[in-house]
């Protein structure tokens, strides 16, 4: 669950149910079920909405990282001065390698990886938005460059800047980007 829509999707649900929600965020819920009530019934809800329930705790950790990650790319002022991998240090006190060997071992990417892909995400809406210049959107997103930048947005979605402002039909993926479906297939990881 890593937007706002889900969430609310989910409430709205989880209302009409004898639940208690007690605590909802981006990727939490946390309830009190009424004594009888049926968890298969709850889990029979998060599976027609789309959800699944993750109890293996490298799994939980995985999910919460994509959350951090997605929370910093998209839902906040992204800071070019603060290094992903110190945010996310921060955010977990735990080691930067530690969590990378664990979001490798669970998905089919690396986080450094999944970290570009949700910024090109980022860049493409922030092209789309047509409000700022590339010169601006490579500093907000913290690119060294302009050109680093279209480099980058080339490798990762096949095609130049100029060449995705042309598309009749822009190609975005959802912030979560489902990292399982990117293999690691060395410097093109992600042909989008």
């Amino acid at each position: 669950m890593m937007s706002d829509c889900c969430l609310k999707l989910l409430l709205s649900e989880l209302r009409q149910l004898p639940i208690k929600v007690v605590n909802a965020r981006l990727g939490e819920v946390t309830l009190s079920l009424e004594p009888g009530f049926e968890e298969d019934t709850l889990l029979s809800l998060f599976s027609s909405l789309g959800f699944r329930v993750i109890e293996d705790r490298e799994q939980v950790l995985v999910e919460d990282i994509k959350r951090v990650v997605v929370e910093l790319v998209h839902h906040t002022t992204y800071n070019a001065m603060v290094r992903n991998s110190d945010f996310l240090v921060n955010r977990f006190n735990k080691s930067y390698q530690h969590l990378s060997t664990v979001f490798s071992r669970n998905e089919k990417i690396t986080l450094e990886k999944y970290i570009i892909l949700q910024r090109i995400e980022k860049v493409k809406e922030l092209i789309q938005n047509g409000e700022l210049s590339l010169s601006e959107i490579a500093f907000m997103m913290g690119y060294s460059s302009v050109q680093y930048l279209s480099t980058q947005f080339k490798q990762v979605t096949g095609y130049s800047v100029t060449e995705y402002k042309a598309l009749p039909e822009k190609e975005r993926l959802g912030i979560r980007l489902q990292s399982r479906d990117f293999g690691d297939d060395g410097e093109n990881f992600a042909h989008l």
